[in-house]
């Protein structure tokens, strides 16, 4: 009998090295996946009251659970000591100038790199994981009557995480006792406080106990003000500043002021989209002419069976028409986006008994080489595209990647100029017509240590990011690492270089117990000091037929 005033089952789990049955000699209603909480206990048997007290015991061991990671984080943290790091001086050692950006400064006497596993036991970010450290650390060693209150189910985990995210910075910079008298301040109501109640709280009793230190700490994030675009979906993205409250406020009153004026005049666009055009009007000043105009660089990626769909007017009908063929495009501005301008394009084939979209079915040129006829079929789809043929905007350039059709493994960056090049010269051995010899492949190894410039060319098209699991650093600030070190024998070659950011760069090469592996796809296996193992692919590339998931519940 359980609290809940139904019947329970008390379960013992035990592993067994035994092999699944069949689902197909399976008894009726038998089925080959663990049983759900909701099968062993019913929810619809439940009366509200019963279901009411249900989600409070389940808060309560949610606060259990999240008590135990704080202990299972913290002791992980304490056998990766700073010790283990590069120190200053050394080589691989962390620059001064390249200082991790607020929250993400690795707790004092912990390893650098401690983080960056972490984020690959759990499958999180780096940011996310370097937060729970941090918590982790401060419940255990500066809030142990909070933490405890978490390991009994006395206070649930978004509150004890919002005391500890107010108290972080705080507690970097005062003395233990104060921290404590804050903890002893509100930890008893805390229950009784909304979250933002509960960090208000906290933060009054700070300036009470220590006001000195807010002002220092004032100071000291006015030092930190940015601002960041992080892209959302739809097209949309999002354009965080911080800054200083007086200056937020009057930013907002400005926009605010203008927008409505603007209401006033007629304009019938919604509030918010006028606070943005105003925000855009007086950042960007259009009427200011004695400016050097500030132009954006742009990388746009697109599909060429994309582009002759939009040509033609057949958005409907943007599937593989092409599958082989993508292009990528790095204008000056946005206004240089060589989709944007429609023209005569050659439409895509009429349907069997009507007008509508014909599908080409792709070819099936898996492994095979991409001879001089492939490349005059690719140069005449180009033509075909816009008046005058598709062309690298003006001040910016004009890369066609060609991709397997069947796998999405790129096999060759090209610019127009040689793409046309080699259309026109055809096969040096066999001029007299289509012989079907590769003129065209990946950038061949080099025997040297540094990377030609095709090779990075083809190596940031492929990998377009850092290739760490979860990291997004654009390739352009990228290094192109050995994954094989060269001085073990790596070659330089497209097979064995992969492009890392400068922190993942320095941790594959210097933090003990990494594993890094490339297959000739491109495909990066890294395995983590604790054993964990992520695999990243290169975009566009096709997952494997029999993909060895990764267990629950990741």
């Amino acid at each position: 009998m359980f609290e809940g005033g139904g019947f329970g089952v008390g379960v013992t789990v035990t592993s067994l090295d035994v092999a699944p049955w069949p689902e197909e000699v399976l008894p009726p209603g038998v089925v080959a996946r663990p049983t759900r909480l909701g099968e062993m206990l019913p929810v619809a048997s439940r009366t509200d009251a019963e279901i009411a007290a249900e989600l409070q015991r389940i808060q309560q061991m949610e606060a259990r659970l999240a008590a135990y990671t704080v202990e299972l984080v913290t002791e992980m943290s304490a056998r990766r000591p700073d010790t283990l790091d590069r120190q200053i001086g050394e080589p691989g050692a962390a620059s001064p100038d390249w200082a991790p950006g607020p929250g993400l400064e690795p707790a004092p006497g912990v390893s650098e790199f401690f983080a960056d596993e972490l984020a690959m036991i759990l499958n999180c970010s780096r940011t996310a994981a370097t937060k729970l450290a941090d918590t982790a650390a401060l419940l255990t060693q500066r809030l142990p009557v909070t933490w405890a209150a978490l390991a009994d189910g006395q206070l649930d985990w978004p509150r004890a995480r919002a005391l500890a995210a107010e108290l972080m910075d705080p507690a970097r910079d005062v003395e233990p006792q104060v921290i404590a008298e804050v903890e002893a301040a509100v930890l008893p109501r805390a229950n009784r406080l909304s979250i933002r109640g509960l960090q208000a709280a906290a933060r009054a009793e700070l300036l009470r106990l220590d006001a000195g230190a807010a002002d220092r700490r004032r100071k000291q994030a006015e030092r930190g003000a940015d601002v960041t675009l992080r892209p959302e979906r739809d097209g949309m993205a999002e354009l965080s500043v911080f800054l200083p409250h007086p200056m937020a406020a009057t930013i907002h009153q400005t926009l605010d002021h203008y927008a409505r004026l603007a209401k006033v005049a007629g304009d019938d666009h919604p509030l918010g989209q006028l606070r943005v055009g105003v925000l855009y009007d007086l950042v960007t000043r259009p009427w200011d002419t004695s400016r050097a105009p500030v132009t954006a660089h742009v990388t746009v990626l697109a599909r060429l069976d994309t582009l002759h769909a939009a040509a033609a007017g057949h958005d409907a009908c943007a599937t593989a028409h092409l599958p082989s063929d993508h292009l990528r495009a790095d204008p000056p501005s946005a206004a240089a986006n060589p989709t944007d301008e429609p023209g005569a394009g050659a439409g895509c084939p009429p349907a069997a008994g009507g007008d509508g979209c014909g599908r080409v079915e792709p070819a099936e040129v898996d492994g095979q080489p991409i001879t001089a006829a492939h490349l005059r079929e690719l140069l005449e789809q180009l033509d075909a595209l816009c008046p005058g043929g598709l062309q690298a905007p003006a001040g910016g350039n004009l890369t066609i990647a060609l991709t397997d059709p069947v796998s999405g493994a790129l096999r060759a960056t090209v610019t127009r100029a040689e793409l046309e090049r080699l259309a026109r010269r055809g096969c040096p051995d066999h001029p007299a017509g289509d012989c079907g010899c590769p003129l065209l492949d990946r950038p061949p190894p080099v025997d040297r240590y540094r990377h030609t410039p095709a090779q990075e060319r083809f190596l940031t098209t492929r990998d377009r990011t850092c290739r760490h699991p979860g990291c997004h650093n654009k390739a352009a600030w990228a290094d192109l690492d050995h994954v094989l070190p060269h001085a073990d024998g790596g070659e330089t070659a497209c097979e064995n270089l992969c492009c890392l950011c400068r922190r993942h760069h320095r941790l594959k090469t210097h933090a003990p117990g990494w594993s890094f592996t490339m297959a000739p796809d491109g495909t990066l296996t890294v395995t983590t000091p604790s054993g964990i193992t992520r695999v990243t692919r290169p975009p566009g590339l096709a997952e494997p037929d029999d993909p060895d998931d990764e267990p629950p519940p990741f």
